[in-house]
């Protein structure tokens, strides 16, 4: 595939999340920052089965680079998009002293 449609298709999506995001309500943040987390997680597998597929045919070292800092990445998202809804979801709890 052309590497231009490619790079094309990746500043149109990042376009249209821009301004899906921006319409979303911010009471609805939390759940969808959780539905999120889960879509990183797809995301490790995928570059846990590329890599895989990397290290297994003899690909390029800087294919195996790229696969480990993507590995790297996506577990770095999934654990502080979790931490983060789980701060947030704190920010929803009443302290025990507080009766308002």
């Amino acid at each position: 595939m052309n590497p231009w449609i490619l790079i094309l298709v990746f500043v149109v999506c990042t376009v249209a999340g821009y301004f899906i995001i921006k319409t979303v309500p911010s009471l609805l943040h939390t759940p969808l920052m959780s539905g999120m987390n889960a879509l990183s997680g797809v995301t490790l597998v995928g570059a846990v089965t590329a890599t895989g597929f990397a290290l297994q045919n003899g690909s390029g070292v800087l294919a195996q680079i790229f696969g480990v800092l993507a590995i790297v990445l996506a577990t770095v998202n999934v654990f502080g998009g979790f931490g983060v809804t789980h701060r947030m979801l704190q920010m929803f709890n009443k302290k025990k002293g507080d009766k308002q």
